[in-house]
C-alpha cells in the first residue's frame, strides 16, 4: 500500500508575520517591480502624442516608483541584517545573483523619472539633485553588478551551458540604463568639459554594456536553439532580451538629442546619424525578438506556467522598445515609428496593470514572500505498512 505525504498547511499572510520573519525570502528580483512601475511613467512621457491626462497620470506612477524603491532597500537591509545566510546563498546562487542588476536599474529608472516627469511634483531643482543622486549610486552599483557577478560566475557558481538564461544578461545591461539616463543631466551642467565629459562617459557606459550583451547573448540564444524551451516559470524571461535593444536604442537617441549643445560640428551629426543607423536595425530585430518570446509565453500558458515575479519581465523590456520607437520618431520624423511606440505603450500599460494586481494579490495572501514549499514524498516499508512525510 502506498500514500503520499498529507498537503502542506496553508500560508500565513505576511501581515501576521514579525517584519523580519516577512522578508527572509525577498529577493534581488524585487526590485523589477520599481523598474517596471518607473518605465510605465517614463515610457508615456517620451511618446509622440500628449493625450490629457496621461502625464499627470505618468508622474502618479513615478511617485509611486519611489516609494517602492525607498521601501524595497529598507526591506532588503532588514534582509541582509537579519538574514545574512539567506542573503550569501543568493550571491552564490547563479540563477538569483544576476537579479543585484535590478537594484542598478532601479535607482536609474527612478531618477531618470525624476527628470522627466518627477519634475512636475518636486520642481526642477529637487528634481535635478535627486536625478543626480541616484544616476552616480546606480551607476555605481551598475559597474559593481557587471563586474562582480560574471566574476563569481566565472569562479564560484558551477554553471554549465544547458544552465544559461536570458536573467545572465541583467548585470550587463545596467550600465546601458546609465548610458540612456545621463545624457537627462547634461543640460543641468556648465557648458563645456562639465558636460562633455558626461556624455564621453556616458558613450563609454553604451559601449561596455553593448560590447558584453554581444558576448552573452549567442550563450543565451545557443541555449535556446539546442536545449529546448525554458522552463515553464523561467519562459517570461525571454522578454529580458528586450533591454539592451530597448534601451541601447534609446540611448542613442539621447546622445543626439543633447549632442548639438555638447560637441557642435562633424562629432554631434555623427551622433545624429548614429541614432538611425543603429536604432533602425536593432528595433527590428527586437520586434522579431518580442514576437518570438510571445510565442514560447503563449506555449507556455497553455502548458500551465502560473504567475510568479518573472512576470515583470513583461514590463520594463518591452518599455525600453517604446522609448527606443520614440527616439526613432523624434530623429527620422516617420509616423510608423510614432504609431510603434504608441501600441508598445498599450502593451506595456496592459502587461504592468495585470502584473502588479497579481503581484498585490500575491503578497497579501503571503504566497510571494513565503520561501520553498516542502516537497511531498511517498515512503514504503518492508513489511507493507506504509507511512508519509515531506522533505523539508
Amino acid at each position: 500500500m502506498v500514500t503520499a505525504a498529507p498537503p502542506s498547511p496553508p500560508l500565513p499572510p505576511p501581515l501576521a508575520l514579525p517584519l523580519r520573519t516577512a522578508v527572509r525570502h525577498l529577493g534581488p528580483n524585487w526590485y523589477a517591480t520599481v523598474m517596471g512601475t518607473a518605465m510605465v511613467g517614463t515610457a508615456g512621457a517620451a511618446l509622440p502624442v500628449r493625450p490629457p491626462g496621461l502625464r499627470p497620470a505618468c508622474a502618479a506612477l513615478w511617485a509611486l516608483s519611489l516609494a517602492l524603491l525607498l521601501a524595497l532597500i529598507a526591506a532588503r537591509a532588514l534582509h541582509w541584517r537579519h538574514h545574512p545566510d539567506q542573503a550569501r546563498a543568493h550571491l552564490r546562487d547563479p540563477a538569483t545573483a544576476p537579479f543585484y542588476g535590478c537594484l542598478a536599474m532601479a535607482l536609474l529608472a527612478v531618477g531618470g523619472g525624476a527628470l522627466t516627469v518627477g519634475r512636475d511634483w518636486i520642481g526642477t531643482d529637487a528634481a535635478v539633485a535627486l536625478g543626480a543622486a541616484l544616476f552616480a549610486t546606480g551607476t555605481v552599483v551598475a559597474l559593481a553588478a557587471a563586474v562582480g557577478v560574471p566574476y563569481l560566475m566565472a569562479v564560484r557558481h558551477a554553471v554549465r551551458p544547458g544552465q544559461a538564461s536570458p536573467v545572465w544578461l541583467l548585470p550587463l545591461v545596467a550600465p546601458m540604463v546609465s548610458a540612456a539616463s545621463g545624457p537627462l543631466l547634461v543640460p543641468h551642467l556648465p557648458p563645456g568639459q562639465p558636460r562633455q565629459t558626461l556624455l564621453f562617459a556616458c558613450l563609454a557606459l553604451f559601449g561596455l554594456s553593448l560590447l558584453g550583451t554581444l558576448l552573452m547573448l549567442p550563450v543565451v540564444f545557443g541555449r535556446l536553439m539546442t536545449g529546448g524551451p525554458l522552463p515553464l516559470a523561467l519562459t517570461p524571461a525571454l522578454f529580458l532580451v528586450l533591454g539592451p535593444l530597448g534601451q541601447s536604442t534609446t540611448a542613442v537617441g539621447t546622445f543626439a538629442d543633447v549632442a548639438p549643445e555638447v560637441v557642435p560640428g562633424p562629432d554631434g551629426r555623427g551622433l545624429a546619424v548614429l541614432a538611425v543607423l543603429y536604432g533602425v536595425p536593432v528595433m527590428g530585430f527586437a520586434l522579431l525578438w518580442l514576437c518570438l518570446a510571445a510565442a514560447h509565453v503563449v506555449r507556455a500558458r497553455r502548458q500551465g506556467m502560473g504567475f510568479s515575479m518573472t512576470w515583470w519581465a513583461f514590463t520594463f523590456p518591452v518599455g525600453t522598445c517604446v522609448t527606443g520607437s520614440s527616439a526613432l520618431a523624434r530623429h527620422t520624423g516617420l509616423l510608423a515609428c510614432d504609431g510603434l511606440a504608441v501600441v508598445l505603450y498599450a502593451v506595456l500599460v496592459a502587461a504592468w496593470a495585470a502584473v502588479a494586481a497579481r503581484t498585490v494579490r500575491g503578497v497579501v495572501s503571503g504566497a510571494l514572500l513565503a520561501g520553498p514549499r516542502p516537497a511531498p514524498v511517498v515512503l514504503r516499508r518492508a513489511t507493507g505498512r506504509t507511512t508519509s512525510g515531506a522533505v523539508r
